[in-house]
């Protein structure tokens, strides 16, 4: 077994920190509604599809006291969705168990999912059980769940790759494409592990995902073949998998095709032509791309008008990457109208894009809508912060270690978020670690570690990075400096990345922000 962090950790940190795990099991939100079916429970599961949901539970709860299975998990995701009952855990557990008990596949899953979001060793070996029992049945699924169990750390100590590539090699030999194309972005090197990116098992299964028909594989194998690594690359084969893509009505394939003009042939005029026929099917990517090449004037003569108007649509059905740079457009001239470009970032932020919550936060705490809103501008940088987005979580931890914008100082979860950040290459934050290190501020001076996060910052751009260097330089021994700059080579190869402590995510300091209305 590989002890190594989930996210690939490259920092020898001395703060507890949090770590997400590439792959996402679930949410309790993501249960399935009942499907429909026949037999005793039909009127049931049919009035729950409808919305009555009271009236469905009155239905299944007769039915569940005889033991049909079906009645058992409307019951069960009834519990557990506050859909006709009291939201209860304990309840929906029970009622999972029931019917699991009765071999209905989707209550072992749901059962599965409550029990390895539990902070109990044992629940998550009870979710273990069930599962590797039900592969024996149905390897399909309940391998695939299990891969990305043991990849996200619920079944193990610490992730566990070799376990999940075991399960979900199960899974895809059972033809199951999602788990084909999860061990595709594992062998690219997607989740992390670099000592175990293989490009030609990545290769081999996307293309084993895209000869079962599966339209979003044969997407991301044209692109591949167009503009992968030069010893992969075949124009003719990759054309030959997009064209499949469009007549699959997997639009994104234009965008490929684009991207491929863009910046592999480096014909703008024929990237914009790509863009132009996804735009024109509806593909949300090629009608920002081509706003974008309407308001640069690449591929054709500037129109900033109709780039904004294509932004304007997209923006007007909810997309949230066209609101944000609908906000950029906006705020970005030199007499910006605050008002507009704050409609436009609210509605990028709610549509939970990262950036725009950052940009949001930081605009409450600027003061220039009228007054300040710290609590607000708190909320918006936690929320994108949670959700993994490195300036966000270099923003709040400089916070933290400030103790600004009404939060009390508190260097552990300020150590936490840098190291977050840094862990993606945020050099802001990786320098704001070295810092911490070299002044001892919340936990023991380490001027050697310092050296090596101070270089590993400047490496990746932060200008101020050289003055804490020189001044780091400056205590150390030769000594010192050898073995401060095998630790840099150390972090930047990723070979002897120690293991996190588990620890919680930072708690949201200010209530979660309301969407607008």
């Amino acid at each position: 077994m590989r002890l190594r962090s989930l996210s690939q950790l490259l920092l020898a940190s001395a703060f507890t920190v949090s770590v997400h795990a590439a792959v996402s099991l679930p949410s309790d939100n993501s249960a399935s509604l009942p499907a429909a079916a026949e037999g005793p429970a039909k009127e049931a599961i049919d009035a729950f599809q409808a919305g009555r949901h009271t009236k469905a539970v009155e239905l299944a709860t007769p039915l569940a006291a005889q033991g049909n299975a079906e009645a058992l998990y409307l019951l069960g995701f009834a519990s557990e969705s506050g859909k006709g009952a009291e939201i209860s855990k304990e309840k929906a557990l029970e009622y999972y168990r029931k019917a699991s008990a009765l071999k209905h596949k989707d209550a072992t899953y749901r059962l599965a999912f409550i029990l390895l979001a539990s902070e109990k060793e044992e629940e998550r070996n009870q979710a273990k059980d069930a599962l590797e029992a039900a592969a024996k049945d149905d390897p399909a699924v309940a391998a695939r769940i299990l891969g990305e169990a043991y990849l996200r750390g619920r079944l193990s100590p610490t992730a566990d790759p070799d376990k999940a590539v075991h399960w979900w090699k199960s899974a895809s030999d059972a033809g199951d494409i999602p788990s084909i194309l999860l061990l595709a972005r594992f062998y690219e090197g997607q989740f992390g592990f670099p000592e175990l990116k293989n490009p030609k098992e990545s290769f081999a299964y996307y293309g084993k995902a895209a000869g079962l028909g599966d339209a979003g594989a044969m997407a991301a194998l044209g692109s591949r073949l167009l503009s992968g690594d030069e010893k992969s690359r075949d124009e003719k084969k990759g054309r030959e998998w997009l064209k499949k893509a469009i007549d699959a009505k997997e639009y994104s394939a234009y965008l490929v095709l684009g991207d491929y003009e863009e910046n592999v042939k480096k014909d703008l005029k024929a990237a914009l032509s790509e863009y132009e026929r996804g735009k024109d099917a509806g593909q949300i990517d090629c009608i920002l791309r081509t706003a974008d090449f309407y308001i640069q004037g690449k591929g054709t003569e500037k129109d900033p008008a109709r780039g904004l108007a294509l932004l304007e649509k997209a923006a007007e059905g909810g997309n949230p990457a066209a609101n944000f740079r609908l906000a950029v457009q906006t705020l970005s001239t030199d007499k910006p109208d605050l008002l507009v470009g704050y409609k436009y970032l609210l509605a990028a932020a709610n549509g939970n894009l990262a950036e725009a919550q950052n940009e949001l936060g930081l605009l409450y705490l600027s003061g220039k809508l009228a007054s300040a809103d710290s609590a607000a501008g708190v909320a918006w940088l936690t929320r994108a912060a949670q959700g993994g987005y490195a300036q966000a979580q270099n923003n709040l931890g400089t916070l933290y270690e400030r103790g600004a914008a009404g939060l009390q100082q508190n260097i552990e979860n300020a150590g936490q978020l840098y190291t977050l950040a840094a862990n993606q290459g945020n050099a802001p934050a990786t320098l704001s670690l070295a810092r911490l290190l070299n002044e001892g501020i919340g936990t023991k001076a380490d001027p050697v570690k310092a050296w090596a996060l101070a270089s590993l910052a400047e490496e990746r751009g932060d200008e101020n990075a050289k003055k804490l260097l020189d001044d780091i330089s400056g205590k150390l021994d030769e000594k010192e400096k050898a073995e401060a700059k095998k630790q840099l080579e150390d972090i930047k190869s990723g070979k002897k990345a120690p293991e996190p402590k588990a620890g919680a995510a930072p708690a949201a300091p200010a209530p979660a922000p309301k969407k607008a209305k």
